[in-house]
């Protein structure tokens, strides 16, 4: 499972021209799931999204959480983060996760982020085409990787 975590003042995610999803101070989670993802990953990737040092402290040091600051969360499923591109000019989506089971493991992300953690949170609608609007706080943007590629 595979995230692109952005901290933001704000976001929001546009389907059909109509507003489905929007936060303010929080992270911009996109989400990937790889085929053989579960339950662990899951706990992996929410545990360290919510508990990430990456909102300033008083001091402007990179010392707090979403958890910590009472921010908020919108979390969008992007299968595109699997795409493979060391061979030839178009991504291999090989590794990723068929749309059942990402939509499984996705609502499940989401559930435990809510249960978990009682952050507000927004997300995107699984298989459609989004327009997702992003105002990067920083910018700071972290790469994370349940199978910790990298």
């Amino acid at each position: 499972m595979r995230a692109v975590v952005q901290r933001v003042s704000k976001s929001y995610v546009n389907v059909n021209g109509e507003k489905v999803g929007e936060i303010n101070q929080g992270l911009n989670v996109l989400l990937g799931v790889e085929d053989g993802d579960g339950e662990d990953d899951i706990k992996y990737l929410v545990d360290k999204i919510v508990n990430l040092r990456i909102f300033e402290d008083d001091q402007g040091k990179m010392n707090l959480s979403v958890n910590d600051i009472g921010g908020e969360l919108l979390v969008i499923s992007q299968f595109t983060l699997l795409g493979d591109c060391r061979k030839g000019r178009r991504p291999n989506f090989m590794k990723a996760a068929s749309p059942e089971i990402a939509d499984e493991l996705y609502q499940k992300f989401v559930e435990k982020v809510s249960k978990d953690y009682g952050l507000s949170l927004a997300t995107g609608s699984f298989k459609e085409h989004m327009e997702v609007d992003i105002l990067n706080d920083g910018p700071v943007t972290i790469l994370l990787d349940s199978n910790k590629k990298f």
